[in-house]
């Protein structure tokens, strides 16, 4: 009986848990047949299991509640908000109760004689008024707080029958003999703690793994190089599987979300729609854990403070229904999580004044802020714009609470909002808390690490060059491209013998939320996959580190957390840097947004070359020798593949041996590597190419910092590594000057790859992220004559951004190139239907340029 009564539990907590979003979905499609059976078919197994359990209270519930969805089925009674409301609240006291007997195997004491009349009332006379229920002998909220089921969210609007059946055929209710299905011999249920050992023990096999390689770097040309770099991609590759094995979609922090934006659209009288996208993206399953309140936290507060009551947004010209939009997806090794709402956004005139009132700020200083420094006030402790205090704002419990648990797992939060238009929060957490890349650094005689999520950039000050570190009211600022950088002295911070000759160091710029600053260190080494530990109980209270790891030569060093970094040195020295960059830009004008970054560098003959910076994913310094040829193609082992490189001098000889800086390029899991001779700088510029390519592998050439520069075409390195990365096709004649052109694109490193491509070939191209910010600078009044847009995207994809953008009658006409993987019949069609002209692979760089030449030719021709 006992293992009955635990596989019980189990199926049925599993099940159980879906119905939230069942419920929500029927409510909104009260005329689906399958939600509908399946939902009485789930009570009428629970309830027969009860009865051979011998379990008379969740028999009674599951017996009532099923008795209303059979009046459902029957049609005999309609599917309305008051009706779903009840058998919600039949699910929470059925939750309840099994949590209650999970503890203790017993059923508690109790009664549930108020919630089964009116279950009966509602099923008898097909009515029945939802009303708050009485004090319950179990504490709902107390009992799921504490609740650890796993929670199965299926990605469609289906309940999974498998725990059903399975419950069935214990007790004899399915009908024929019990099969097992190929899928279900498949898996095995293992438990949680088996899975953190094993991580454990994976992590200290890491540690061992960095030492050996450490080994292998010093003692060079050993019988053991062979055998340890094969032990290297093992220990990488049972890592990889490891880390599968403990990833759970974050859909399961989701499924609770729509019965919580539901409840709170009855309750606050609104029209709400939550819309979810990328539920299956999988992170660890205890980062999951941790950003499921923050998650709930931010939805609840889109839903109260975000949007507007159904009078006011018609009175706006909005919809009556707001949408909420979850959006999830991976990026660099990290987790993007998007909550977008179209509501009111945030007052600034509001936050100001409450800030003022708290005593946060002054009046004198709040006029000197900011937009983005007032809106910003909302991650205050105890910031709350809220009039009164209700059960859902006002309690003093707010954004600061989000932002510390999200910065606790070494994640940020990000936040843009439009007053009247809405609000977006972009939050990037790691895929895992075990095992991190950080890079290492030294300060004081002492090593230390830093999380990568937190680095942009590098940069070497010396008083020599001109890359000099100033100084502003005696704080020392930097001055990196037109933008005044806080610095903060990490051996002043710790207290440690300063080993800097001057102002001579390495800055390494720093991200912490919409802050960013450089940390000033001695040196700096390389990126190395650390095993985090938690720090002694001695040192908790010191914010500054995050842990400690040990590296490949046995040493114990500190990991620092730039979030804690950021409180010690005081945000105020970070906000100072805000004001005066913001004064800089009024003084010197508003900079171009044609302007990108670019990192300028020899290569073989001729004058400086440069490439757009957001292509290069890293820069390393490689050991020609170690450099090995396949096909005759040389390539060298790179983070456990086998990468190409290519160099910009085609008569370049791999085998001279020595060192050499190296151009990374990657995108997903391809990467390419491009030789050069000495990296220069880099600038911020706006690409005008004024001379035509002389050979292959240049864009063309371009004034740059007052040098003329050669553009690399990263494109045509890229298809020389990789044969099937592009598609290539005639090129075209491209003829048609100051063309405005809008991208629109998630993926940066295929806008970056295309906007030097389009602008070499005569167009003004203008570069988005999503369809958000395109819809944004149309509605600002930019006009473009012709939209190339990617189809897969988070948010909104390109077929809907199409249809919107048909909508406005400025753009009617306009040319619209769909990019995507996908062509078949039925995508064209598609997209044909939404309001694309022409369909072009992704990829298909010189089809894309045909497209546009040959759409603006017939564009002229017409006119």
């Amino acid at each position: 009986m006992d293992e009955l009564l635990t596989e019980f539990l189990t199926e049925t907590t599993e099940s159980i848990n879906t119905l939230d979003l069942e419920l929500v979905a029927l409510e909104r499609d009260p005329n689906n047949p399958s939600l509908l059976s399946n939902i009485f078919r789930l009570f009428h197994t629970i309830k027969g299991t009860c009865g051979f359990l011998n379990l008379p209270r969740l028999e009674k519930v599951a017996h009532s509640a099923e008795n209303v969805l059979g009046k459902f089925r029957s049609g005999e009674m309609l599917v309305t908000p008051p009706a779903v409301t009840l058998i919600l609240e039949s699910i929470d006291r059925i939750k309840a109760l099994l949590f209650a007997l999970e503890q203790t195997q017993t059923e508690p004491d109790g009664s549930d004689a108020d919630l089964i009349a009116r279950l009966d009332e509602m099923a008898e006379k097909g009515t029945g008024s939802y009303s708050p229920p009485p004090e319950s002998t179990i504490s709902f909220e107390t009992a799921i707080a504490e609740f650890s089921a796993p929670v199965t969210a299926p990605s469609a609007v289906q309940v999974d029958v498998a725990p059903i059946k399975k419950i069935e055929e214990s007790i004899g209710l399915h009908d024929g003999p019990a099969q097992e299905g190929a899928v279900a011999g498949q898996s095995i249920r293992v438990n949680v703690d088996v899975l953190e050992n094993l991580m454990t023990m994976v992590s200290e096999l890491v540690l061992t793994r960095n030492q050996l390689l450490q080994i292998m770097r010093v003692q060079k040309d050993t019988g053991f190089n062979a055998p340890l770099q094969r032990l290297n991609h093992v220990v990488s590759e049972l890592q990889e599987g490891v880390m599968k094995t403990r990833m759970q979609p974050i859909g399961n922090a989701w499924s609770k979300l729509p019965r919580i934006v539901r409840d709170l659209s009855h309750e606050l009288n609104k029209k709400i729609e939550l819309v979810m996208v990328g539920a299956d993206t999988e992170l660890d399953r205890q980062v999951l854990e941790l950003i499921k309140d923050p998650l709930t936290h931010m939805v609840r507060n889109s839903a109260d403070h975000g949007i507007e009551m159904p009078a006011d947004r018609i009175k706006a010209g909005k919809p009556e229904t707001g949408v909420i939009n979850l959006n999830a997806y991976h990026q660099g090794g990290y987790i993007i999580i998007e909550i977008i709402d179209n509501g009111r956004g945030l007052s600034m005139a509001k936050i100001k004044s409450k800030a003022i009132a708290n005593g946060l700020v002054t009046e004198a200083e709040a006029q000197l802020m900011s937009d983005s420094q007032i809106q910003q006030m909302i991650f205050k402790p105890g910031f709350s714009t809220a009039e009164t205090v209700t059960s859902v704002s006002g309690r003093g419990v707010g954004m600061d609470v989000v932002r510390t648990n999200i910065e606790r797992i070494g994640g940020t939060i990000e936040m843009r909002s439009v007053e009247g238009k809405g609000s977006t929060f972009l939050i990037k957490i790691p895929l895992t808390l075990a095992i991190v890349s950080a890079l290492i650094l030294e300060c004081g005689g002492e090593r230390f690490a830093i999380p990568q999520i937190s680095v942009l950039e590098l940069v070497r000050a010396s008083a020599k060059t001109e890359y000099k570190i100033e100084r502003i009211n005696g704080t020392p600022v930097f001055r990196l491209r037109n933008r005044l950088l806080s610095l903060i002295a990490l051996d002043d911070m710790l207290n440690l013998p300063s080993n800097r000759r001057g102002d001579d160091c390495y800055i390494v710029v720093t991200q912490v939320g919409n802050y960013v600053f450089g940390l000033m260190v001695d040196q700096v080494f390389d990126t190395e996959e650390i095993v985090v530990k938690p720090v002694s109980p001695i040192l908790r209270n010191i914010n500054i580190f995050s842990g400690n790891t040990i590296l490949g030569d046995g040493s114990v060093i500190m990991i620092l957390d730039p979030n804690g970094i950021a409180g010690a040195a005081g945000q105020i020295t970070l906000e100072d840097t805000e004001l005066m960059n913001a004064a800089a830009a009024a003084a010197k004008g508003a900079k171009s947004k044609d302007e990108m970054a670019l990192l300028l560098f020899n290569a073989g003959i001729g004058g400086p070359k440069a490439v757009p910076l957001p292509l290069v994913s890293r820069l390393e310094d490689i050991d020609l020798s170690q450099v090995e040829f396949t096909s005759g193609l040389p390539v060298i082992q790179y983070r456990g593949n086998l990468m190409p490189l290519m160099a910009c001098d085609e008569s370049f000889d791999f085998h001279v041996g020595g060192n050499r800086p190296l151009l990374v390029f990657a995108d997903g899991e391809r990467s390419m590597g491009l030789l050069v001779d000495e990296i220069v700088d880099i600038v911020e510029d706006d690409i005008k190419v004024q001379l035509a390519p002389d050979r292959a592998g240049l864009v063309g050439s371009a004034i740059i910092s007052g040098r003329a520069t050669e553009i690399i075409d990263v494109a045509h390195y890229l298809g020389r590594a990789f044969s099937d990365w592009f598609n290539p096709s005639p090129r075209a004649a491209y003829d048609e000057a100051e063309k405005r052109v809008l991208l629109v694109d998630d993926s940066p490193f295929f806008r970056n790859l295309m906007k030097p491509l389009l602008t070499a070939a005569g167009y003004h191209v203008t570069t988005v992220e999503g369809a958000a910010e395109a819809l944004a600078l149309i509605e600002n009044g930019m006009q473009f004559d012709a939209v190339v847009s990617d189809i897969e995207m988070p948010g909104m994809s390109g077929f809907e951004f199409a249809q919107r953008l048909k909508q406005d009658d400025r753009f009617r006409d306009t040319p619209l190139v769909a990019l995507s993987a996908f062509a078949s019949d039925r995508d064209l069609d598609r997209g044909r239907r939404a309001g694309f002209t022409d369909y072009v692979a992704k990829f298909d760089r010189d089809g894309l340029l045909q497209t546009l030449s040959q759409t603006f030719s017939e564009t002229k021709g017409v006119a």
